[in-house]
């Protein structure tokens, strides 16, 4: 584009020797001509920067809630991450220092709803902020983990709708569009007057399924609630086998008071799928019912593992195979107390969808396979 626009420059500077203005030429000093020429020469020679760029105009930041998924993402975009500092002064408050320009760049910031949920996304708000004033054209939040998501409706009286305000809050410091994965609830997207990118674990956990349950095609879906009935019969669709579903009743958050199975699960893989997993006690009881019910082993697939509280120590105790999350969230401390606990890495998914969106394509693809 430089190159091109030199030429221009020359061609444009060389026809002043043939322009006439009011009858009499015109003509170029020489040291003119000569400064075209070898700026021309300069940029034919030697290529910019710029045009070797593999993806110019591309900014990527990371939060300090989950550096290392920014990091899988940048290594596979081919770029470097960008420089920032944050920092907390005394009263506790966030300080966030963009350490490049992003003048006119296409700025994407990597954060995870996870650890200290409301620190991580006030930081995620600053960063956004910093960036729309620095005058980026456009600001894109990547939260693989969308923070205050179980939050989406008022089921009782005078509860909030946090989701919303979440919603709110990241359209004011300046956000242009939103990706994240598997909202526990999918009307969020309509909590946005902006874009958002919902993209989805299961072409992922499918072929986790495929590649490490050879009983796979023998095997049945669970899901543990009402709530995840579509995401379990879309994964049974795909893998031509049966789903269950088990009902349960709560007394309090993070309680549950009853279960009933719906289904035959006598001498089959039992897989309960569900978007996330807390302090366990649901999968936990599920897969004991799933046991008594006949099952002959249990598997459990959780897009975002929270895994708070006693949910190591529940998962140690419980009777599962394995317990499958992806990286949405930091794993290395709950693999290293959890031998049971693997990890499905969606890093590719993010890359894909961030190079997608910056290049201006289509990413529907991806709600349907896993890019190589």
């Amino acid at each position: 584009m430089v190159a091109k626009y030199d030429y221009e420059n020359y061609k444009t500077t060389t026809k002043k020797w043939n322009k006439t203005m009011s009858g009499h030429q015109v003509m170029p000093s020489l040291s003119e001509s000569v400064r075209a020429k070898s700026l021309l020469r300069s940029r034919l020679e030697k290529p910019n920067n710029f045009l070797q760029s593999r993806m110019p105009n591309i900014k990527v930041f990371s939060g300090t809630s989950h550096p290392e998924l920014a990091q899988k993402i940048v290594d596979r975009l081919g770029i470097d991450l960008g420089k920032v500092v944050t920092k907390k002064f005394s009263n506790l408050e966030t300080c966030v220092e963009i350490g490049e320009s992003v003048r006119g760049e296409d700025v994407y910031i990597v954060q995870s709803g996870s650890g200290e949920v409301n620190d991580n996304l006030m930081e995620l708000l600053i960063m956004i902020n910093a960036c729309k004033i620095a005058s980026a054209s456009r600001v894109t939040a990547v939260i693989p983990c969308f923070p205050y998501a179980r939050q989406d409706k008022k089921d009782k009286s005078r509860a909030p709708i946090s989701a919303k305000l979440v919603a709110n809050m990241l359209s004011v410091a300046g956000a242009d569009h939103i990706i994240t994965m598997d909202l526990h609830a999918s009307q969020i997207q309509g909590f946005f007057d902006i874009p958002v990118d919902n993209l989805y674990a299961e072409p992922a956990v499918l072929k986790w399924i495929k590649e490490n349950i050879t009983e796979w095609r023998d095997s049945i879906i669970v899901s543990p609630d009402a709530g995840g009935a579509k995401r379990v019969t879309s994964i049974a669709d795909r893998l031509n086998v049966d789903f269950a579903l088990i009902h349960k009743e709560r007394k309090n958050a993070n309680e549950v008071a009853s279960m009933v199975l719906v289904g035959f699960v006598k001498d089959r893989v039992a897989i309960l799928v569900d978007d996330m997993a807390d302090t366990c006690g649901t999968i936990c009881l599920a897969a004991e019912k799933l046991m008594d019910a006949g099952a002959t082993k249990v598997y459990a697939i959780l897009t975002h593992g929270i895994l708070s509280g006693p949910a190591i120590s529940r998962i140690n105790n419980a009777c599962f195979e394995a317990v499958v999350v992806t990286n949405t969230i930091p794993q290395d401390e709950h693999m290293k107390d959890c031998p049971k606990v693997r990890c499905i890495d969606v890093s590719m998914m993010f890359a894909e969808a961030v190079r997608r969106t910056h290049n201006g394509e289509s990413v529907s693809y991806l709600f349907s396979n896993v890019p190589y």
